[in-house]
């Protein structure tokens, strides 16, 4: 019986797997792709103050072209900008190594070769390279070295253009906000027929407006067209050099100076009352394309002034003003400096110091800044505190807060009458830092764009039943298996009950 039992199970076996063989050679296989693997890519945002690494990744299969981006890690690059190595070539590159080491971390290793390597210098570069081309070479040589030595694929280490800075902060803008795409609820991109928004930058050395334009742009130079997930789009944009955070209060500082030089001790009003500081005319003031038009003739650099803060809210407003200049436009209207700008449209997002300058605002007065007339009283509020009235309710150093004022004033002035936004536009203005869990700024544009030139991956194919006749093959498996195993009972069962007989 035992001899009986060992020929029966392997015959019942080889029963099933021979029907379940025959079923799946004969039915109709259908191809199904798998989920692609990631893409991952690396941009260096080298601004005019520090430096800021994103590591971005996407689909490898993209999406009409472009890749579905999204940030994967950041890291903060300690010390200034590329810019202020100017001197030290090295330093610069140098400083980049802890950033890109968590890079080779970060991503895996078997894609290291194919992840694209980018930096974007941006307006302290572009001041650099005015007053000495051969110094802004030798960093971008030594930090292209650098990038080079490590196992990414290199791509650039260039200068950005403002316009190019002002496009790719738009890009990412409404990226962020899924105006070119979105995950529909079917599990697929698709486009929401939005419309798009504008974007307003402001960085250390310099500023930019961007936004779509139906209108017809009189200057060439500050219109765009980008193709991105499948649609062109007409842009107009404009970067406006030395009107950057940090160069505008050099340019204001500049001035006050000037019109009180040679005196050693300078009024300034847009300082907190009481506060004061000592500055050198070289190193602190004028040693900058931007201030070298302010400069007094026979000026000693190496000269140090007092700058004693007076917190005089109209008399900064005016000096502020008096670094615009709103007149002769030779085309049809124009922001600010004879700069042509077409008319406002739809809402606008403004981030890096605008969002800053808004958060302190808000934090120091409590008040709406939902018209020109609300932040003018807001800028005033601020503008009348002490120092140490700042300073307690900021929980942030004094050297951030005797700024607050001066740039309150500037970018109230470029707002409504440099870029001209009033009762009705201004409150269309959102001020972020972050959107959809990424950092707000040009780096995800440039890489949006770049993954325009990545090839897509082919997506990894395998053979896959349709879900009916794989239903049809599982209940008839299941129905085998335990005939299979009545059977192999149903024999167990007699041969105990002939030994029992025996």
């Amino acid at each position: 019986m035992g001899l009986r039992c060992s020929q029966t199970v392997p015959a019942v076996v080889l029963i099933v797997v021979a029907v379940v063989g025959i079923l799946l050679l004969v039915l109709p296989a259908k191809e199904m792709a798998l989920p692609p693997e990631n893409m991952y890519g690396i941009v260096l945002d080298a601004g005019s103050s520090h430096t800021s690494m994103y590591i971005y990744k996407w689909p490898a299969d993209k999406q009409n072209n472009t890749g579905i981006v999204t940030q994967h890690d950041e890291c903060n690059v300690k010390g200034g900008g590329i810019s202020s190595y100017a001197d030290n070539p090295s330093g610069a590159a140098k400083s980049l190594e802890k950033c890109l080491e968590q890079a080779l971390t970060h991503i895996p290793k078997f894609r290291h070769h194919q992840t694209p390597l980018c930096l974007g210098a941006t307006a302290g570069m572009r001041l650099l390279s005015i007053t000495n081309a051969s110094k802004s070479q030798r960093v971008m040589k030594e930090v292209e070295n650098k990038l080079q030595s490590y196992p990414f694929k290199f791509k650039e280490s260039i200068i950005l253009s403002g316009q190019a800075e002002g496009v790719f902060g738009w890009v990412t803008v409404n990226y962020l906000l899924e105006n070119f795409v979105k995950y529909g609820f079917v599990g697929h991109w698709m486009n929401p027929g939005r419309d798009t928004i504008g974007a307003l930058d402001l960085g250390g050395a310099s500023t930019q407006i961007t936004f779509e334009t139906s209108e017809k742009v009189e200057n060439k130079s500050n219109t765009m067209e980008l193709k991105l997930f499948g649609k062109t789009y007409r842009l107009y944009t404009q970067s406006f050099l030395c009107y950057g955070q940090d160069q505008y209060l050099r340019k204001l500082l500049a001035h006050l100076i000037k019109d009180n030089y040679p005196n050693s001790t300078v009024f300034h009003p847009c300082y907190p009352k009481q506060f004061n500081e000592s500055v050198i005319l070289g190193k602190d003031v004028f040693d900058s394309p931007c201030t070298v038009d302010s400069k007094p003739d026979k000026t000693d650099l190496e000269m140090n002034v007092n700058v004693v803060g007076t917190g005089d809210y109209q008399n900064c407003l005016k000096n502020v003003k008096k670094i615009f200049s709103f007149e002769n436009c030779k085309y049809s209207k124009c922001s600010f400096n004879g700069v042509f700008q077409p008319s406002l449209r739809g809402r606008f997002m403004a981030f890096s110091a605008f969002y800053f300058t808004h958060k302190y605002i808000s934090t120091l007065t409590n008040m709406d800044m939902t018209s020109p007339n609300q932040t003018a009283k807001a800028v005033r509020r601020v503008c009348s505190m002490s120092i140490s009235e700042m300073t307690t309710r900021t929980k942030q150093d004094e050297k951030y807060m005797k700024n607050v004022c001066a740039v309150s004033n500037f970018v109230q002035v470029l707002l409504t009458q440099g870029y001209h936004f009033n009762e009705v536009s201004l409150p269309s203005i959102s001020f972020e830092k972050k959107a959809g869990g990424a950092s707000v700024g040009w780096a995800l544009g440039y890489m949006l764009n770049l993954t325009n030139l990545v090839p897509a991956e082919n997506p990894v194919v395998m053979k896959a039943l349709p879900i009916g006749p794989w239903k049809g093959i599982l209940f008839l498996s299941i129905i085998l298996i335990f005939f299979a195993l009545g059977y192999l009972l149903f024999v167990y069962r007699k041969a105990k009950a002939n030994e029992g007989m025996v």
